[in-house]
């Protein structure tokens, strides 16, 4: 392997990079006077959202050995190697038959910001990868969870790269899985990290269909995460139950006037006296409706998570088409719908969810004043999240996750967090 020099090496940590700048903003005088305007502006000009083709192609780069710099290297060079790597580990160009060929489809994964998940699977055959060189693509290229110890063909896949076999072994694993017949009684886990562990206790090829056996289902033993849900829900509820605080804390401000507003249109009535005026005063300030968690709506989580975002003229929330960080957001916001679906077990739970919840939760905890402790906290405690459910730690390379680190660190998180949306939807 070459060892590269500091220019070399600094190009192509990612993580490194963006680490750097991120802490060049928040360490400015800017910051702390306007971090909104600060905020915006590092995601607009100086955050980079790193296409999967960049991944992959310092992979190639690091395992092939180039003598070149990183940036000299011809997208040619890189489909070659692709090329030839398949051709060595006996890879197919797709899972299914298709009619591109392999040049043009290597070309497409080189350039591509994002590929499909099984083309990463795909690649860990063709480019001969370990479960760890996997891991990575999927959770900090791919921004998705790790393997999914619930779906067989993941599974496999693990199994195969754990004990480096190639693509005609993870085949015939394959084969043999799909003539397993269906189990009534499948086995159920707790949580991910239950049947991540129980499966990585396999010793045999034997080992491997009986477990597979035991998962096997009508619906192929695909299961959304157990983890990730349960997560979920807890995090959900805990927001609800800050929203309907706020809300509490809103009907009784209102009650408070209306009680002041009362004295003062009373206040030279002979009619009534002094303590007839000040025990309606006080049922009027007592009068107020009472929130409870059940009570928030999936709009009302919608309208504090996505304050920021303006409204069109049927009153619903710009598309981020609209916003100057579209490219960063996409896909982001935690909409009604959304969150419906999620709740009814439509969607998945992804990472993303998990995270601005947990960031919400902890910027409108007013108790925590310090800047620098909250952010300890909110990394500590969504990383803790994070790795329950087989997702990844916080990855700063991520312009969302970056945008939600730096909030996190300014005197005011969920009003940095709306100026910055606010901003990006007026300059667009």
């Amino acid at each position: 392997m070459t060892t590269f020099n500091n220019h070399f090496f600094n190009n192509l940590d990612f993580t490194l990079n963006s680490e750097e700048e991120f802490y060049d903003t928040v360490d400015m005088s800017a910051f702390a006077d306007d971090d909104a305007e600060s905020i915006y502006a590092h995601l607009n000009s100086k955050m980079k959202l790193i296409p999967f083709g960049d991944y992959l192609k310092r992979y190639i780069y690091q395992k092939a050995g180039f003598d070149e710099p990183f940036e000299e290297v011809d997208i040619r060079e890189y489909q070659g190697i692709i090329i030839e790597s398949f051709a060595e580990n006996c890879t197919p160009k797709a899972f299914a038959p298709t009619s591109s060929k392999l040049s043009a489809l290597a070309k497409n994964w080189l350039t591509q910001t994002a590929v499909s998940r099984q083309t990463v699977f795909l690649l860990g055959f063709g480019l001969k990868m370990t479960t760890e060189d996997v891991s990575k693509f999927l959770v900090r290229a791919q921004r998705e969870r790790d393997f999914n110890f619930r779906n067989p063909f993941e599974i496999i896949c693990w199994y195969c790269y754990k004990n480096g076999y190639t693509y005609p072994k993870f085949e015939q694993l394959l084969e043999s899985y799909e003539q397993l017949p269906m189990n009534a009684e499948v086995t159920t886990f707790d949580a991910t990290i239950g049947i991540r562990e129980w499966f990585q206790s396999i010793a045999t090829e034997d080992g491997l269909m009986q477990k597979l056996a035991e998962i096997k289902t009508e619906n192929n033993g695909k299961f959304f995460s157990v983890s990730a849900k349960r997560a979920f829900n807890s995090l959900y509820k805990e927001t609800c139950s800050i929203i309907a605080q706020k809300y509490n804390e809103d009907e009784e401000a209102l009650a408070r006037r209306k009680a002041n507003d009362y004295l003062d249109e009373h206040s030279n009535s002979v009619m009534l006296s002094l303590e007839e005026k000040a025990l309606r005063a006080k049922k009027i300030r007592e009068n107020f409706k009472t929130f409870t968690s059940d009570d928030i709506t999936e709009s009302d989580v919608e309208k504090f998570l996505c304050c920021g975002v303006p409204f069109d003229s049927k009153g619903n929330l710009l598309k981020f088409s609209h916003s100057a960080l579209a490219k960063h957001f996409n896909n982001k916001r935690m909409s009604r719908q959304h969150i419906r679906d999620i709740l009814t077990g439509k969607v998945d739970v992804d990472r993303f969810d998990l995270i601005t919840l947990k960031f919400f939760n902890i910027a409108m905890d007013d108790a925590e004043m310090n800047n620098k402790r909250r952010y300890v906290r909110f990394t500590e405690e969504t990383n803790k999240i994070l790795a329950d459910c087989c997702m990844g730690d916080l990855y700063i390379t991520n312009p969302y996750e970056c945008f939600l680190l730096m909030c996190i660190l300014s005197d005011y998180p969920m009003g940095a967090y709306a100026d910055v949306l606010e901003k990006s939807f007026d300059e667009n």
